[in-house]
């Protein structure tokens, strides 16, 4: 099918974006009764089958897995098929299929459909998307809302970037015209997506379509619910067939097959640094096949420091450590993992801290009184349990609150604070994805020292908070702290980029840093083409210094 563009004459301009506000979900409140009706009809729907979605068909699922709710494992919510080489060849022909026409048609007709995805989220589909959010990745209505809105302020946010990557064109001087084509990347990318955000799962793979690629989507057996909702969504806004092609299954059998393809042009995932690292030794060992070296884009793990210097406000810290390390189970890549507090701070807010955390409701994320869901899956529970075992067998640790995992119904795992005298312990430098805050007390007098023992104890370098009323111990936490993390917080936890107001992403063992929200982020997915015209060419080959 042929994709046609009707050029407008003219200059339009895309609407200026505004983030989402938050909706509160009190209970008994509209939106909250809303959302609670979606959460039955999604329940009362039984079994969903989520296929592939190739070339616009959903084909036949075949084999499967299931899909369930984490704090509830015995709600069977969907099953998705078990991926297959065949699958990932076939959508990866179906994008190349579609490259041409999607990567010709003009940017502000791209642009309109992701704009219609961004209204369709925040109407038609947000109930359902919430309902599939809550119940498929264990998210609290708060924390459902929060990612909801961030799809819809990425659709928006990135068509206002897209329009300043397009509208950004050369000099050019008299008898000379110049132009800079936007190319987008010759092949197909791979969008390898997490469970942890809906908002990720929809911004990863529509990114470079928005920039003119076409996708093969690989998401989260874990987001399987939601994503298939997302993917529904991009559909009715108008994205073509074969475009972005959603493939369902294991993520290391569908990177290995894009990786065998000489049209693998990108890779974009969010998830773990050990596999991002292994997606970028694939790359290097199949570098001699393909047409163009891939782009590489990854946000992967964190290990995300809260240091307090002791002119900092402690009930602002007590807040910042208990938002950060303990929402949505701390399963967020920039969660608060560490802390470092001041002796004469600890003594006033340990107790205050420790019955705080012991307060904290556990349980089904459908009860407006839960502020912890469960964690994903057995091997998330499992893995937090044995560092409680390792923490527990330790001389140099003490389990403040905490430390017990709990899995007859769901995989829930209680909010833990392990107090450290190690500040090199596996504790403060190990990530482990889960609601697990360790603290280290240091003296007063030792800022400076303790500033540079954050930024020599960990692999990481995406998020960090400095806490402090002291101005030249905030200057010096920047200066020392410059190269330890993407998002630096002052006074604020290390969660919580807004999209259009901070850009997210780390560096070291935390990704390429690549800006998502920024400029940056759009601009990996094109490849520039310089056209000069040269309105008066010369007509004769000699110089004047010829004679």
């Amino acid at each position: 099918m042929t994709i046609a563009s009707a050029r407008i004459a003219g200059n339009p301009r895309v609407p200026e974006p505004v983030n989402e506000q938050a909706r509160g979900y009190a209970p008994g409140s509209v939106e909250a009764r809303s959302v609670l009706a979606a959460i039955d009809a999604v329940k009362a729907a039984g079994v969903r089958d989520l296929p592939n979605v190739i070339n616009g068909v959903r084909r036949p699922i075949g084999d499967s897995d299931p899909v369930v709710a984490p704090h509830e494992h015995a709600l069977q919510l969907g099953r998705i098929p078990v991926a297959s080489a065949e699958a990932v060849n076939a959508a990866i022909d179906a994008a190349l299929a579609a490259r041409h026409d999607w990567s010709r048609m003009d940017w502000q007709d791209r642009v309109a459909i992701f704009l219609r995805a961004a209204e369709l989220v925040n109407s038609k589909y947000r109930d359902e998307l919430m309902a599939t959010t809550m119940l498929g990745q264990s998210k609290t209505f708060h924390q459902a809302e929060i990612d909801v809105n961030e799809l819809v302020d990425f659709f928006r946010y990135n068509v206002k970037l897209a329009e300043q990557i397009y509208t950004g064109q050369p000099f050019s001087v008299t008898g000379v015209h110049n132009v800079m084509d936007h190319r987008p990347l010759e092949g197909f990318v791979l969008a390898l997506t997490p469970f942890n955000f809906t908002a990720i799962a929809g911004n990863l793979p529509s990114t470079p379509a928005l920039m003119g690629n076409v996708v093969v989507w690989k998401p989260s057996e874990k987001s399987a619910l939601s994503s298939d909702v997302v993917m529904r969504i991009f559909e009715e806004a108008g994205v073509p067939a074969g475009v972005i092609n959603l493939v369902h299954g294991d993520g290391k059998l569908v990177t290995e097959v894009a990786q065998a393809s000489e049209h693998l042009a990108g890779i974009s995932f969010t998830g773990s640094t050990a596999v991002f690292r292994d997606i970028w030794r694939g790359i290097a060992t199949n570098l001699d096949i393909y047409r163009s070296y891939p782009r590489l884009v990854g946000e992967t793990g964190g290990k995300n420091a809260v240091i307090a210097h002791p002119s900092a406000d402690p009930q602002a810290l007590l807040v910042a450590l208990v938002r950060g390390a303990f929402e949505y189970q701390g399963q967020k890549c920039s969660a608060a993992s560490r802390a470092y507090i001041p002796r004469s701070l600890w003594r006033e807010l340990r107790e205050p801290l420790i019955e705080t955390t012991a307060g904290l409701v556990v349980g089904d994320v459908t009860r407006h009184e839960t502020y912890v869901g469960a964690v994903i899956d057995d091997k998330a529970a499992d893995r937090l349990g044995a560092a409680f075992d390792r923490v527990k067998q330790s001389s140099d640790h003490e389990i403040l609150v905490g430390g017990s995992v709990s899995t007859d119904k769901g995989w829930f795992v209680e909010p833990t604070i392990v107090e450290t005298t190690d500040p090199r312990s596996f504790v403060m430098s190990e990530e482990f994805f889960g609601p697990l805050l360790s603290v280290y007390i240091y003296e007063d007098e030792d800022w400076d020292q303790t500033l540079r023992l954050l930024d020599t104890t960990s692999q990481y370098a995406l998020t960090c908070s400095v806490f402090a009323s002291d101005r030249i111990a905030i200057n010096t936490a920047l200066d020392v702290l410059r190269d330890n993390a993407g998002m630096t917080y002052i006074n604020d936890k290390p969660t919580g980029a807004t999209m259009g107001q901070q850009s997210f992403g780390g560096s070291r063992g935390s990704g390429t840093n690549d800006k998502t929200g920024s400029v940056l982020a759009l601009q990996r997915w094109v490849s520039g083409r310089f056209i000069k015209e040269n309105m008066t060419p010369d007509l004769d080959w000699t110089y004047p210094y010829m004679g």
